[in-house]
């Protein structure tokens, strides 16, 4: 057993992807559809042999710096992982390419949703089944190495609360990290059961709520990892109000605090959850956005008659899509439609894209800037007005209050400055090789927020993945890497001694 738990992170993600292929060989195999599940198997088998080998190879390698082998394990991970995931998915489907296959499975694997098959009939169930497969395994591999990485080494978003400096440990990180695999383990197993816990129970609602079975298991599985990923049809293609939306709504409130799950990750966990500056911000937010979209009915000149089954309509659906879109989930409610009338706003899909560069919670699967580091701009900004008004005076608070709003608006303002040159240089990129400015915008930050239904409601048009070149492509999934494991991170690895005050 001691041999096992030395073996490199890397392996381990490998062996369970190949593991994970066989739930699709066997439901292919139920289904009748025989060709599809001999792909999901021979790969899985030939995948999980050579894991194994890999996995005796590397038995007794002991890396000198493991902080770093830890970030260089987590990065691999986004880089070769798809690539293996990708060959079931291309072999199943036949009339595709490789590098479409790739680009699926990274979207899916990094939780970002977007799909370049847009026709629902294009995949059969197996393979839908397999894309939101991916992504919640994707949603529980961030969640785990939040909670296992990126917190004992401030980062993540944790520097924000800690106030110590991006990638340099303390005493405790050192001792906490000493053992890779028994700290992926320890975590795993405390994570595990309250990740899939609540998956079943959002999936076993949606049952009960109706939904059709490969529908109700994709969206508990896509609601849980952010993935936002639905076999095919979702909401947005029925309109009206939903029952099961609001268990899915309720279900989406774990993106919003890592309070929700258990983990080391928590330093505050002392403080009560009404207290929480990420839960208070969301809450704002929540209020805001829809007020926003439903009164101007009355404060603008819309043409746009209708009653009260309307007006319910168009708040819920505010509601929902404003929650789902802060925390990168993607799901549109089927009263969206609905609240863009209301609202009189053609241009509407800009407050999801503000909403989804926000992000959610630290230490979930949400993607975005994060509630955390905002709020912490925040209450920067507002103590410096304080002292513009009044120079003499004291703030208050208590003394992670104040670190938030020095030290951590600090860290949180260095992020913030990262994540935009990357947006620009991707931006960049895209535009020489011949996409429009407004494109490129919304293709850029779908990638870089992981919310890759925002391509399709952010314009006045719907723009699809599947209509870019390979190349776009290929800038996009480096984008969705960057937004995945975040450019602090990567900086992180490449200079991790720099980084010192």
């Amino acid at each position: 057993m001691a041999s096992v738990r030395t073996v490199p992170m890397l392996i381990w993600v490998l062996g369970v992807g190949a593991l994970a292929m066989f739930l699709p060989a066997a439901h292919g195999l139920v289904r009748g559809h025989m060709e599809v599940s001999r792909a999901f198997f021979y790969s899985g088998t030939l995948f999980l042999i050579f894991a194994g080998m890999m996995a005796l190879a590397t038995a007794n390698y002991r890396p000198t710096n493991l902080a770093r082998n830890h970030l260089a394990s987590l990065v691999g991970a986004y880089l070769i992982v798809p690539v293996m995931l990708a060959v079931p998915f291309q072999w199943a489907v036949g009339d595709t390419s490789f590098f479409n296959a790739w680009f699926e499975m990274l979207s899916s694997f990094t939780t970002t949703g977007a799909t370049l098959y847009d026709r629902p009939d294009r995949l059969s169930d197996t393979l839908h089944l397999w894309r939101a497969l991916v992504g919640w395994l994707g949603g529980f591999f961030v969640i785990l190495n939040a909670v296992a990485v990126l917190a004992p080494l401030n980062l993540g978003g944790i520097e924000v609360l800690s106030g110590r400096a991006p990638g340099r440990q303390n005493l405790k990180a050192l001792i906490e990290v000493a053992e890779p695999a028994e700290r992926m383990f320890h975590h795993a197993i405390r994570l595990l059961p309250a990740y899939g816990g609540l998956t079943l129970v959002l999936w076993v609602i949606l049952l009960a709520m109706g939904e059709n079975g490969l529908f109700a298991l994709s969206y508990a599985m896509g609601t849980l990892s952010t993935s936002g990923i639905y076999p095919g049809v979702d909401y947005s293609h029925m309109p009206g109000l939903h029952v099961s939306e609001i268990a899915v709504f309720a279900f989406l409130t774990v993106a919003i605090t890592r309070r929700m799950l258990p983990g080391r990750v928590l330093i505050d966990r002392s403080a009560r959850l009404r207290d929480n500056p990420e839960v208070r911000f969301a809450a704002m937010l929540m209020l805001t956005a829809p007020t926003v979209l439903v009164l101007r009915h009355w404060l603008g000149q819309v043409d746009y008659i209708g009653g009260i089954g309307e007006f319910s309509q168009a708040m819920w659906g505010s509601l929902f899509t404003t929650l789902s879109f802060m925390t990168t989930t993607g799901y549109v409610s089927g009263g969206w439609d609905v609240a863009r009338g209301w609202s009189g706003l053609d241009s509407s899909g800009l407050i999801l894209l503000g909403l989804a560069v926000v992000g959610g919670g630290v230490g979930t699967a949400a993607g975005g800037v994060t509630l955390l580091r905002v709020y912490a701009l925040s209450r920067h900004s507002h103590r410096e007005m304080q002292r513009i008004i009044h120079p003499s005076s004291i703030g208050g608070g208590s003394p992670v209050a104040r670190r938030l709003r020095r030290d951590g608006a600090y860290v949180a303002w260095i992020f913030i400055m990262l994540f935009g040159v990357t947006a620009v240089v991707a931006m960049l990129l895209l535009g020489l090789v011949g996409m429009r400015f407004e494109p490129a915008v919304i293709l850029t930050m779908s990638a870089l927020t992981t919310a890759g239904p925002l391509a399709s409601v952010a314009g006045e048009v719907p723009i699809f993945w599947s209509a870019q070149t390979d190349v776009a492509k290929f800038i996009l999934g480096i984008t969705m890497i960057f937004g995945r494991v975040e450019t602090l991170v990567v900086l992180a690895l490449l200079a991790p001694s720099s980084w010192r005050r």
